[in-house]
């Protein structure tokens, strides 16, 4: 007798399931659909200045900064970030040469010095306090600031020197005018008085022409 064999199924169907999911699945939104989109705004390219285009950074540290209430007697912190010293490419020019900065009495990361401030309006004279993440930075700091204030005083004296030169020089320069103007106005005056006796002596000379007769 046969044997009839168990029904089994097809895995024809898989394929048209799945291809029905992929039908039914919504695209993703991510989805480059390679459209381009035109910007509702045109932003223009700014330039943008820091103010230090025409100076050279010579120390940059990080540091905070404070400032001494003298009202309430205690530091109060003035920002955080970096401190630089800046030097000029045309004038060399970096800070006053009078500045002084002292290391903080009980503290080797900070050290201090006095300023004038125009923070609130106003100039006032203030203390400044400026602390370190290191002993090392802090050196450094107070190294180069003496070293640049030195060389700057002698910038400065360089320049006074170069300018009473220049002043000395035109001072000379206008004497001798002033010498070469009187050495040709004196013989523009002998002539003159040369000329008006010349002219004195011909006429006493007519007036001792006898008178003619009649």
């Amino acid at each position: 007798m046969a044997s009839t064999a168990a029904p089994t199924t097809s895995s024809a169907t898989e394929p048209e399931h799945t291809n029905r999911e992929e039908e039914e699945a919504p695209h993703n939104e991510d989805e480059d659909t390679g459209a381009q989109v035109a910007p509702i705004v045109k932003l223009e390219e700014v330039a943008v200045t820091t103010g230090e285009e025409e100076e050279d950074a010579i120390l940059d540290l990080k540091s905070k900064l404070y400032r001494f209430d003298k009202d309430g007697n205690q530091w109060k912190e003035r920002g955080a970030g970096s401190v630089k010293l800046l030097k000029h490419k045309e004038s060399g020019k970096v800070l006053l040469p009078t500045m002084s900065v002292q290391e903080h009495s009980g503290n080797d990361k900070s050290c201090v010095w006095h300023a004038t401030d125009f923070a609130e309006g106003e100039l006032k004279d203030e203390l400044f306090c400026i602390r370190f993440g290191s002993i090392e930075n802090c050196k450094k700091f107070m190294e180069k600031v003496q070293e640049v204030a030195e060389s700057q005083k002698s910038l400065e004296e360089n320049e006074d020197a170069t300018a009473a030169a220049g002043h000395l020089e035109k001072l000379s320069v206008e004497e001798k005018k002033t010498e070469e103007k009187v050495r040709e106005e004196v013989p523009a005056a002998a002539d003159k008085e040369e000329k008006e006796s010349k002219t004195e002596d011909a006429e006493k000379k007519d007036q001792e022409k006898p008178a003619p007769s009649t």
